[in-house]
């Protein structure tokens, strides 16, 4: 063996290499591969260095995070398609305008409440987020600025990205539960409000270093931050519109009203569950070490098992409790299952991430019951999906996340009180002013038709349903 070869060369590292590359049947790469193998032993399997930390990181907040831009496309399909047709249009504008406005009000002021300077309670009233002055003079050629920029370990509007795709989530949460009857307009300025101040303040509280993550409350990705925001802002929200006409009739009963496209709420289902990888795994916040990807490997792991175990649940009492085998039920089994893990998805013992996920569909369940029981009406299912889920998962990470009770049922009743009390203020200052429900009329044509002058289905004869015209 060479001189300079004998202090550092590891026939170990070489001989895994070397297997890698066989495997593979890549020949010409192990050609090119050998000289370095043995004139820098010390490369292979080299750790990596704080430059590419900080690319890996980057690409992950941008990747997933579009990834979870993407679950506003679920929301959609799963919304448009439990509606009936005479509505569908007016669910893809608001569900473009959530993002959309979710997108500019975060930007402006949103983010700099939640992150900058947080005091406590809120951060910085200051308008508008930026790359950092070294990021620029970086980019304008000044290589000196390098070693402080790798330093932060990812790109500033990278994080910032990654951070307003969970606003529009919470925002997505509002649409569903108020279909068909809310206001397309009055919906619009709610979202304004939700998105740059209530969900913000709450975000300060807990990721922006505020007095409940200084108590030690722990949401690893949003079951109480992102998705009871969500339940308890359309929970107000329903409780000011109220129902839609018909749905709970004189005698207590409640009408059902079938959705108009299954398959396409099928799909909305999955592709949330696909942006749920992005959602938790992106959660780790970090890609640039073997721990972060070990790490971010249990968390989607959990998230899956959580889901896969909230829809068997959910399909196992679906008989006993709405007296047939209920697709909705199960697949908002799906979703409860999801929320539920949200909070703490890095556990490393996968058993309890099926038993939280499998609670999960059972409370999203019976938590439907509930809400048609008190005559609230909620038509896909947001608020016991997201809020109801979400309160137990923020418990549940008490179970292997090594969270404190008294803490989480602080946080859930902090959160609960504040964004349900805002949100119905917002509401009642709306009834009053633009008014938040649809006239009679429209409610009966259909607010595709008198709102937008759009039909989603031009070519389908929409037949009267004869219960409501009588």
């Amino acid at each position: 063996m060479p001189q300079y070869l004998s202090a550092a060369f590891d026939p170990t590292q070489v001989y895994r290499l070397l297997k890698l590359l066989k495997t593979r049947k890549n020949l010409s790469l192990l050609l090119v591969a050998l000289p370095g193998i043995f004139l820098f032993p010390n490369m292979v399997l080299a750790e990596v260095s704080g430059e590419s930390q900080f690319i890996f990181n980057t690409f992950s907040f941008l990747i997933w995070g579009a990834l979870v831009m993407w679950m506003c496309a679920g929301f959609t399909m799963l919304e448009s398609g439990s509606v009936r047709t005479r509505n569908a249009s007016v669910i893809c504008l608001k569900n473009i305008g959530l993002y959309s406005i979710a997108g500019i009000t975060f930007f402006m002021i949103g983010y700099n409440l939640m992150y900058v300077d947080v005091n406590g309670f809120f951060g910085a009233f200051t308008l508008f987020y930026s790359s950092t002055p070294e990021e620029v003079m970086l980019l304008g050629g000044d290589d000196g600025q390098a070693e402080t920029v790798v330093k932060a370990g990812y790109s500033t509007m990278s994080d910032w990205f990654f951070q307003m795709v969970f606003v529009a989530t919470t925002a997505s949460i509002v649409s569903g539960a108020l279909a068909e009857r809310v206001k397309l307009w009055a919906f619009f300025v709610f979202i304004a409000v939700l998105t740059a101040f209530i969900y913000p303040v709450v975000g300060a509280w807990t990721w922006g270093g505020g007095w409940l993550s200084n108590m030690g409350f722990q949401d690893f990705a949003g079951s109480t931050i992102v998705h009871s925001t969500g339940g308890w802002a359309a929970l107000a929200g329903a409780v000011v519109v109220g129902a839609r006409m018909g749905k709970f009739r004189e005698d207590g009963t409640v009408k059902t009203t079938p959705p108009s496209n299954v398959p396409v709420v099928t799909l909305g289902v999955f592709i949330l569950w696909l942006g749920w990888f992005g959602f938790n795994g992106g959660s780790q916040l970090a890609l640039g070490s073997a721990a972060d990807a070990i790490a971010m490997s249990i968390v989607l792991v959990n998230t899956n098992l959580a889901a896969a175990a909230g829809v068997l649940v959910a399909l196992m009492i679906s008989r006993p409790l709405f007296g047939r085998v209920d697709l909705l039920s199960v697949l908002n089994g799906a979703i409860g299952g999801l929320v539920a893990i949200t909070a703490g998805p890095d556990m490393i013992a996968h058993g309890w991430a099926i038993l939280i996920g499998g609670v999960g569909g059972l409370v999203c369940s019976l938590g439907i019951r509930a809400l048609e029981k008190m005559k609230i009406d909620d038509v896909v299912g947001a608020v016991p999906a997201h809020l109801f889920a979400g309160i137990w998962g923020t418990i549940a990470a008490c179970i292997a996340s090594g969270a404190d009770i008294l803490i989480q049922l602080t946080g859930i009743l902090a959160v609960g009180a504040f964004v349900f009390v805002s949100s119905y203020i917002v509401w009642t200052i709306l009834e009053k002013t633009l008014g938040c429900r649809v006239s009679k009329n429209v409610e009966e044509l259909g607010q595709d038709v008198a709102e937008l002058g759009i039909e989603a289905y031009p070519e389908f004869v929409v037949m009267p349903d004869n219960e409501e015209f009588k």
